[in-house]
This record gives structure tokens, sequence and C-alpha cells, in this order.
């Protein structure tokens, strides 16, 4: 097939207009495609009410060979340069994926898989797909159950440490907006793997064309269970409620370290000689015992701040304009950044369209925010974290060494979880109040959407002075890209600390752990990951990472 980039046209086309656009930018007549496929749709919002969308499109033509080499033609005369269109066609690329390897026969020791987050998930799914029959380790429930107990805090004030936002089946992105974007490097394509997987587990057929696809909590949840099925059936095991409370590693009278296995929360040991460690940012047992066990782990950066509510209309009207509203707009969202002047920057992050601010703790006695959207993003408000970026430079005062920002976390969150009152309600004010450095003491047109609630007060307290600085600098600045951004009565929530892990797990080129060989960090809890998406794509990695070593081995031994 020929792919088409870059094809313009307006909001309200028919599908002739496209068809014509096609047949234009190719100069052939129309008996001559014999079909074509949208391979991205996106769209340009810069000239409110003249919003344009933007197409690749995939095309069938027995004239597809003529094409090409007419392109090559071009390409070697002088006047290509001049001709844009001609450098928006091209073969479309194969995006399928290609296994790198299969199972020998007889294995003697199965693969393990800690954590079914997303990056757990692919891992396990791609190992099991190449025949190697994982054993995965979950520390917290089915994702029906987990469910269940997440509602516990939301409506009843009751945490559930081993089942909640952060621990359980899908991990934490099963309660998000579902966002399937992100900017890594992709050139292997692994990043469509994870969507057409999506879509075989019963995602909408659109997250394989839309430019910001997402899913949303509810259809997520029986998405993970389809493929959980999945690696079930292909010989895949599923453990639940295994938390993993230690590492066997064998030390080499030459000082190399390799583990060969795990010990389970109820003393159960399970040998194995490749364990991917897929913990999530949210592990902080785990991170501890990694630690003590002598495994590579250094800080690394991330972000706190707060929630961030406005009426989703606000939103929609300031990006869209008149055409506020499309069907194939939907409601709308923002990409905020400052730089401020005592050298922090604070940006938005995880924007929810027509979501809900939850209750996302993990831990007794601690308040977390997260933002979360259905499929449908109809709820009132748009919410989205106001984060401020923080280094280790800044973990100093809460502790030393690795562990240092995980300190840093649970220091506000407990003082959080106190503002709030001591139930997980969560500390909020008004923006406009925020901004004058008063406290608050009612709601105006935006109620928060956060459950078990919000008490309002003064936010300035939950967070270090530097980051309520750089917030309320933000604010002001965020109002000129998008007018009532900082209108008085949007809420503020806090807070919001689980932006990223606070550790990176580090590992070699060849995906094992610096100093213990068969061990193989993965996802957001390592520190190479950021959303669904990418951690899929990195469970991906990390599985053709084992089975390759898996495979080598078996080769070397013969």
């Amino acid at each position: 097939m020929i792919r088409l980039t870059d094809l313009n046209l307006p909001l309200d086309h028919s599908e002739q207009d496209l068809r014509d656009a096609i047949l234009a930018r190719l100069g052939i007549a129309d008996h001559e495609m014999t079909g074509y496929t949208v391979a991205k749709r996106s769209y340009d919002a810069r000239r409110r009410g003249a919003i344009v969308l933007i197409y690749s499109i995939d095309v069938d033509t027995p004239r597809e060979a003529d094409i090409l080499r007419q392109l090559q033609l071009d390409a070697e005369a002088a006047e290509f340069a001049r001709s844009r269109d001609r450098r928006k066609v091209m073969p479309t690329p194969d995006t399928r994926y290609k296994f790198v390897a299969r199972a020998p026969q007889g294995l003697p020791l199965r693969p393990l898989v800690i954590g079914m987050g997303p990056c757990g998930l692919f891992a396990a799914l791609v190992l099991a797909q190449m025949g190697f029959r994982p054993i995965v380790l979950e520390r917290g429930k089915a994702v029906r159950e987990r469910t269940k107990d997440t509602w516990g805090l939301w409506r009843k004030k009751v945490l559930n440490p081993e089942s909640n936002v952060q621990f359980g089946e899908g991990g934490a992105g099963t309660f998000s907006d579902g966002k399937l974007w992100s900017q890594i490097s992709d050139p292997k394509h692994y990043g469509r793997k994870v969507i057409d997987e999506f879509v075989k587990a019963g995602a909408p057929e659109e997250i394989a064309y839309v430019s910001k696809p997402h899913i949303g909590t509810f259809r997520l949840v029986s998405m993970v269970e389809e493929m959980r099925a999945t690696i079930e059936s292909l010989g895949g095991e599923i453990r639940f409620s295994q938390r993993v409370d230690d590492l066997l590693i064998e030390t080499g009278s030459d000082g190399s370290r390799h583990v060969r296995g795990v010990t389970l929360q109820g003393g159960e040991q399970l040998r194995a000689d490749h364990v991917v460690l897929a913990l999530g940012h949210s592990a902080r047992d785990t991170f501890a015992m990694v630690h003590a066990r002598g495994v590579f782990v250094e800080a690394k950066p991330f972000s706190i701040g707060f929630r961030i509510e406005h009426p989703q209309s606000l939103i929609d009207t300031a990006r869209f304009g008149p055409q506020a509203g499309h069907p194939l707009l939907g409601a709308a969202d923002y990409k905020l950044v400052h730089h401020c002047r005592n050298g922090r920057s604070v940006y938005s992050f995880c924007m929810c369209p027509g979501g809900t601010v939850v209750a996302a703790a993990s831990e007794p006695g601690r308040v977390v925010t997260n933002g979360m959207s259905q499929y449908s993003r109809n709820e009132r408000n748009a919410n989205a974290a106001i984060v401020c970026g923080i280094t280790p430079d800044d973990y100093a005062p809460y502790g030393e060494g690795p562990l240092a920002g995980i300190e840093l976390q649970r220091h506000w969150e407990a003082r959080a979880f106190e503002l709030g009152g001591g139930e997980y309600e969560a500390p909020g004010q008004l923006v406009g109040d925020f901004l004058k450095g008063r406290a608050s003491s009612e709601f105006g047109t935006v109620l928060p959407s956060y459950k078990p609630g919000v008490r309002l007060g003064d936010l300035a307290p939950s967070l270090p002075e530097y980051a309520i600085e750089a917030i309320r600098e933000a604010l002001p600045a965020f109002e000129k890209q998008i007018r009532g951004f900082a209108m008085h009565d949007a809420i503020l929530t806090g807070v919001e600390t689980r932006t990223s892990s606070p550790v990176r797990i580090t590992r070699g080129e060849d995906g094992h752990s610096l100093n213990t060989r068969g061990l193989f960090p993965a996802g957001e809890g390592a520190g190479y990951a950021g959303g669904i998406l990418s951690a899929g794509v990195d469970g991906i990695r990390t599985a053709e990472a084992v089975a390759l070593d898996i495979v080598s081995r078996g080769t070397r031994a013969a």
C-alpha cells in the first residue's frame, strides 16, 4: 500500500471530499483507487473556528509501482525539493509485530513476572505468545475484586493496602483516563502491538488511528480480564494476592550475582533464572527489599503538586471556540508548561477531560490524588495535575540514599491526610484564594469530584515552599494560554505525588539489572516508562530480552 501523510481537510468535510483529496494527491483517477484506510487522524486547533483535520491514509491502487517509481525519479530531480506533496507519499511501513524467539522444548524453569500493570501484562502476554508459559505474581486482587476494594475507599473511607488504585490486576492505569499516546521513540512499532492487542481485547477500533486514543476505566476492566484469559490459554499462570517479599540471589566466586527465584509473602519459594520486575511506581516496600538485597537502585527526579478542576465547557470553548462540542473533537484537553523565576518548572500532567479526581492512596494515613475518565469523558469537570519538578537534591531533608524520594512522598501525603481531617478526605482550596494566600471556606461554581470528599482550607502547608511559590506563579501564566484557567472558583485538591517513580532500578542495554543477572527491571516502577502505552512497550522489550537470554543460554549449554 501507499501512505499519504499531512492530508488536511476542514472539520466538517464529507467522505467524498476525503476521497477527492486522496486522488488529487496521487494524481490518479477514481477507478484507479481500489480502497483506502485511515492510518491516523488528528486535528490542528490553532485557529479557533477553523479547525482542520489532518489525515494519514493508506491507499490500495494497482498503480502503486508506477507511483513509487515516479517518486524515485522526482527525488533525483532538482524540483523535488520544492514539491512538498510528493515528500508526503511513501510506501506504507510494515508495523506488524515479529517475535524474536520461540521457547525451547523442555524449558526447566519458567520466567516470573512480578506485577500485572501494563508493563507486566504485556511482558507476560508476549512471553506466553512465544511459548515461555510465564508465571505472573500480582500482590493485589483480580480486577473485579480490586474495583470493589477501590470503591471501598472512595465511598466508605476504608483503605485496603494490598488492593487499591495502585495495586491489583491492571495496575494504576486501570483507574485512569486510559490514555494511549506517548512521545517515546518507537522505531520497531511496539506501540502498534500494544494497540492491536487492546483492540483484540475489546477496545474501540478507533484507538488504532485517532491521534490521542483513550479507553477509560470501565472498558479497561473487561479488556484486562480478556488479556489475562489469553495468557492463561497459552500456558501462562496468574497468581493473585502473591506479594514477593524477597529475591533469591546467588553470588559467584568472582562476585557476580544472579537471581535464582523469589520468596512469597507466605514463605513459598519459586525458583527461576529470569525475573521481570514490573512493580509500578508505588511498591515502596518492594523497592526497599530490592535495595536491601544489593540490587543497584538510584534516585531519580519526579514531580509533586495538586489536581486542578475547571468546568469542561470552559476548556472546550477556550480550545475549540465555536466548534466546541463537535463529535469528532470530543472533550478538549490541554498541555501547559511554565518555567518559573525560582528555577522550577510547573506543568500539567495526566489531563483527564470530562473526568474525576480520585483517591489513590496505597498506605494508611496518607492522601494521594489522581485523575480518571470514562471512555465517554462526559463528566462536568476537566481535571489535571499541576505539578512542580523536583530532583534528588530536594530529597535530603527527608532521608539519605536512593529511597529518600519515597520518604519525601510519604511526608507530604501524611501532611495532606492531616489537613484533610484524617479520614482520607483531601485538602482543597479555590484557585483565587490560593493565589491571594488566604484560606477558602466555601465552594463556588466548581464542585470538586474527589471522593471521599474535600475539606477546604489553605494548601500552602501541604507542599514545600518552593513548589507553592512556583505553582502560584504558573497559574496566571497558564491563564494567558487558556482564558479562565486561573478563575477564582476553580478547585485545587492536594496532593499529587505519584507522577512517576522516585527511583530507577537501573538496567543495562541487554535488559538485565546492572549488577544482578536474570533480574529485568521494567516499566514505571523501574523508571523506564510513564503511562499505559510506554509501559506496555517496555513490557514487550523486556519480554524480548528475557526470551533471547533464555534461548542463548540453551544454545550455550548445548
